[in-house]
């Protein structure tokens, strides 16, 4: 069963068409990277499938239910997830208490006056968990602002999963940094991939990253999508080579 459809989606701009007539489909546990150059449509893309922008025409379906018309919290509630190409946390506040948040909204807790302590339990055994899954678990008292930008983006990934996703979008997770945080962001994502079984679909500009770590890549170019296919059929695709990878692959 595919988690995501999308059919001939189109947004436009007043006369800017952003993204053009474009399709594709996520299976469950696949890794999906959309790659393509600077003003290709990955990010207006992107912002359809997370609810940031309704569609000019076209249908998303999510698990199996159309949510085109849905807004991005009602996306959320529905076991969507999304991190940002800049970090999205909240820096004065810990490790532990960033994914807190996201958890409590996960539960439904936020707009509750009280949380009792058995709840209180399952919210901290939730935290931990996610916290596990991205190796932070020794620095959850940390204060957010004060890591490496690696462990941030580590740290906002936790608040992504804390969300209990059956999708996790990753909108240029490894944007900003050097070879070693670079290396252990791509482990993070091989992992929860591979070991936990997440489907994801990921905007990358790094194609070490994308073709280690990429079930299907699908090439934007001018919002129309050139190309999809494994890593393979992507490296010895003339037509992207000459749209986009050059050398690259």
């Amino acid at each position: 069963m595919n988690v995501l459809e999308i059919n001939n989606v189109t947004k436009k701009f007043g006369n800017l068409v952003a993204v053009r007539d474009v399709s594709l489909s996520v299976a469950k546990g696949e890794l999906c990277a959309i790659i393509g150059p600077n003003g290709a449509g990955k990010t207006t893309f992107f912002n359809l499938i997370s609810g940031f922008f309704p569609p000019t025409s076209g249908v998303i379906t999510f698990d199996g239910r159309d949510i085109t018309k849905l807004s991005t919290h009602e996306r959320v509630a529905r076991g969507m997830a999304r991190t940002f190409q800049i970090t999205e946390i909240f820096p004065e506040l810990t490790v532990f208490e960033n994914v807190r948040i996201a958890t409590e909204v996960a539960g439904g807790y936020r707009l509750r006056p009280w949380i009792n302590r058995s709840e209180q339990a399952k919210i901290c055994a939730r935290v931990e968990e996610a916290l596990k899954l991205v190796s932070l678990e020794t620095k959850t008292d940390r204060l957010v602002g004060e890591l490496a930008h690696g462990d941030q983006r580590s740290a906002e990934i936790a608040m992504a999963l804390a969300l209990k996703p059956h999708l996790l979008l990753l909108d240029e997770p490894t944007a900003g940094m050097g070879d070693q945080e670079t290396y252990q962001i791509t482990q993070l994502i091989r992992r929860l991939h591979r070991d936990s079984n997440y489907t994801i679909v990921l905007i990358e500009h790094d194609m070490r990253v994308v073709f280690h770590l990429a079930d299907r890549i699908c090439v934007l170019d001018q919002g129309r999508m050139l190309a999809q296919g494994t890593p393979q059929e992507i490296a010895a695709n003339e037509t992207v080579q000459a749209a986009y990878l050059g050398n690259a692959a």
